[in-house]
């Protein structure tokens, strides 16, 4: 799960962290009294308009202004609020702005660059740190690597002392800004464990003219599988920011994601899933989704299935593919044919079932009398849904 600038920054707030502060509004009608407010709490005439989405490249696509007088503030909010921001991981289609947050201005120095992740090949959290902050990690990876430093971290020992020392080190830090980073470092560990993420990201962590480290920016995404333990951060989360097809799949407790395909693929398993998807591609097909129906596939989850799948219009076959391991294979086919015949299906449905009951399974979806092509093996189904699609 992800969450808006204005929220991760309180999550950083709340362990210490020094953040570039300020408030959000929704509506144009506050932006006067929430301009007099910043002004007042900051002791400034200057501050930056922020536009608040879940993505990266808002500056870039001008969601990020500087607004030196009142008046000029009140005109970037007035253009950033409500705008359809473009940026390079919102897509061509862009994402409505609803938030925009109102930041006291900071003069900078030097920008880095600090984030904590799984690295999954060596089992450990891993700390990124870099100077050139300000800048997409990735552009950096890709023309500067050298200028990516990283530290692992042991599990069940934490971040140690040297480690933090290191870190700063690496950054170029000296004397208070030493002991700052230091601090700083050890407190986004700790804050990263607690809170559960899968990833924190502060870019630019900056130096200001003051000769303080503060947090300009600041990114999480949570580990959905703990979210159970964070009732506070659930209460973040924005589904305006989220596809509205992948918000529905969530409510029946399916896991979709769309993707920019035309063959649907309703499976169970994630391993499942994603073997599904590559011998589509194997087979000259494009998957239009990942949806994993879970381990209990009945007549509901299949409906519900098929309306989250079509209601993509690029989809143009379906593969139903499913293991009956827990549960048995004719049972899933009744489920099936109940769906295809209540919906009226005008695509093609492949279907393969393998696992407990499978050929009891394969005799009924033969004998159903409704529009359902059987495969055998999954290469067959993949042949026969990427011929269908073509078809389609």
């Amino acid at each position: 799960m992800k969450i808006h600038e204005y929220q991760a920054k309180s999550i950083l707030k709340s362990f210490g962290i020094p953040i570039q502060d300020g408030h959000v509004i929704e509506s144009l009608d506050d932006a006067v009294s929430t301009l007099d407010r910043v002004y007042q709490e900051f002791n400034t005439q200057q501050v930056v308009i922020k536009a608040q989405i879940h993505a990266g490249g808002r500056g870039k696509g001008g969601g990020v202004k500087f607004s030196p007088t009142r008046e000029k503030a009140l005109e970037n909010i007035n253009n950033i609020l409500g705008m359809q921001l473009i940026t390079h991981q919102t897509g061509p289609e862009g994402q409505k702005v609803n938030k925009v947050m109102i930041a006291q201005a900071l003069d900078i120095k030097k920008e880095f660059y600090v984030a904590i992740t799984l690295d999954r090949a060596v089992g450990k959290n891993v700390i990124m740190v870099s100077t050139e902050g300000g800048v997409e990690i990735e552009e950096v990876a890709a023309h500067s690597p050298e200028k990516i430093i990283r530290v692992w971290v042991e599990p069940g020992f934490g971040l140690r002392p040297f480690q933090a020392r290191e870190l700063a080190l690496a950054l170029g830090l000296e004397g208070d800004l030493f002991k700052q980073g230091v601090s700083l470092f050890t407190k986004l560990y700790s804050c990263y464990i607690k809170t559960d993420a899968a990833i924190a990201e502060i870019n630019p962590l900056v130096v200001t003219d003051q000769g303080q480290l503060v947090a300009l920016d600041g990114k999480f995404n949570f580990d959905t599988n703990a979210l159970d333990r964070h009732k506070d951060i659930v209460e973040m989360r924005d589904i305006n920011e989220e596809d509205p097809t992948e918000v529905e799949a969530g409510e029946f407790k399916l896991n979709y994601i769309k993707l920019d395909g035309n063959v649907g693929c309703m499976v169970n398993g994630a391993g499942l899933a994603m073997a599904t998807m590559d011998i589509i591609k194997l087979k000259g097909g494009q998957p239009a989704n990942f949806l994993d129906v879970g381990g209990g596939a009945n007549v509901d989850t299949v409906k519900n299935g098929f309306r989250i799948i079509l209601s993509d219009p690029n989809v143009k076959a379906v593969l139903i593919n499913i293991f009956g391991g827990i549960v048995r294979c004719d049972r899933v086919a009744n489920g099936i044919i109940q769906a295809v015949s209540e919906l009226g299906l005008t695509v093609p449905v492949v279907v393969r079932l393998e696992g407990t009951n499978a050929q009891m399974a394969k005799d009924l979806l033969d004998n159903s009398g409704v529009s359902i092509i059987s495969a055998g093996s999954l290469s067959d189904a993949a042949e026969k849904v990427v011929n269908a699609a073509l078809k389609g």
